[in-house]
């Protein structure tokens, strides 16, 4: 393998958000208008929950789980503060996308916040920028293309301030039932795997779903009592997806529980991808929620003192017997050239 040309910037940025063995162990706590419906909802019935709220459940998560954690995953709109309170080697992510789509705009497209740019970001501590996108591989060729300029956009945007990229890209498809689309995930997460790791976007790690739903495979811990793949088939979509991806990419939680999410990343491991690592948001937190929403800011941080960290803790046992180094997509560290 030739040697692969990293700038100083994204080098850098990259590993700030990695272990000290170059595996991305970071927690996602960008969540905005779905926490705080959630924070709203287990109030009980006509309750809310407040923009102050948010930061300050975001700033109690980040207080107890960077320490456990190589970076967090922030938004600027109600996280900024919250960062003042992680662990001193902890990286951050800062999302750059608006939360949501305009339901009434057919594909789902994506916007960026408004009044932030990446230089903003840089400058309120982002190690490393973040852009979740709805994306639909088979939907017609003028959504995705405004999808693809979009993200060519940021990449640009990225390079220009020597800032790694990290793409989120989740696969939807409007009016199909759930089995239906599992039936079309692997295949999905490979396309779009294969389309976001070509140079023109400027990519540098991906975050990816497991490429099937674990609600589907038979046997599983999640499953639900419909099958449609057996445990092979998914350890094969395992394979099928990361072998197209020439860059590094690691595994979001997409909301399921800890367990469920350790199980798909055994899997993973076990069908020897090269994932290097996770982004965990809710797996580890979640069920923090109703804590929160009954006793408070005191309640919240002894349940993440106590579950939370027994939570993150057993991710990163995981991640110790099954991720790779990020820069071991590129052949090892020492087929990388740092410039500049």
């Amino acid at each position: 393998m030739s040697k692969v040309i990293i700038t100083r910037g994204k080098f850098d940025g990259i590993n700030a958000c990695a272990n000290d063995k170059g595996v991305i162990a970071a927690a996602a706590m960008d969540q905005r208008g779905s926490l705080q419906k959630s924070i709203a909802k287990a109030r009980g019935a006509n309750a809310s929950a407040s923009d102050a709220d948010l930061t300050e459940f975001k700033t109690i998560i980040t207080k107890v789980l960077t320490k456990h954690a190589s970076a967090i995953l922030m938004d600027p709109e109600y996280g900024l503060p919250a960062l003042k309170q992680k662990a001193p080697n902890a990286g951050v992510l800062l999302a750059y996308e608006k939360t949501g789509y305009d339901a009434n705009v057919k594909g789902r497209l994506p916007d960026l916040l408004s009044d932030w740019s990446v230089l903003r970001l840089k400058d309120a501590g982002a190690n490393a920028i973040k852009i979740l996108l709805y994306y639909n591989p088979y939907d017609e060729a003028a959504i995705n293309t405004v999808k693809h300029a979009f993200i060519e956009r940021v990449g640009a945007e990225c390079a220009a301030n020597d800032l790694p990229l990290f793409l989120e890209p989740i696969y939807y498809e409007d009016g199909q039932d759930d089995a239906a689309l599992a039936k079309k995930k692997p295949d999905a997460v490979t396309r779009y795997m294969a389309e976001f790791s070509k140079t023109r976007y400027g990519v540098d790690v991906l975050k990816v779903e497991i490429p099937f739903n674990i609600k589907y495979v038979e046997g599983s811990r999640a499953f639900g009592g419909t099958a449609v793949y057996t445990k092979a088939d998914a350890i094969r979509q395992f394979k099928d997806a990361a072998s197209v991806a020439t860059k590094p990419f690691i595994y979001l939680s997409a909301g399921v529980t800890d367990a469920v999410f350790i199980e798909s990343l055994q899997w993973a491991a076990e069908a020897g991808t090269n994932f290097a690592g996770v982004l965990c948001g809710r797996a580890t937190w979640q069920d923090g929620i109703p804590v929160y929403a009954q006793g408070g800011a005191s309640a919240l941080e002894a349940w993440l003192e106590d579950k939370g960290v027994k939570n993150i803790t057993a991710l990163n046992d995981t991640l110790a017997h099954g991720a790779h180094a990020w820069w071991d997509a590129y052949g090892g560290k020492n087929n990388i050239e740092v410039v500049g």
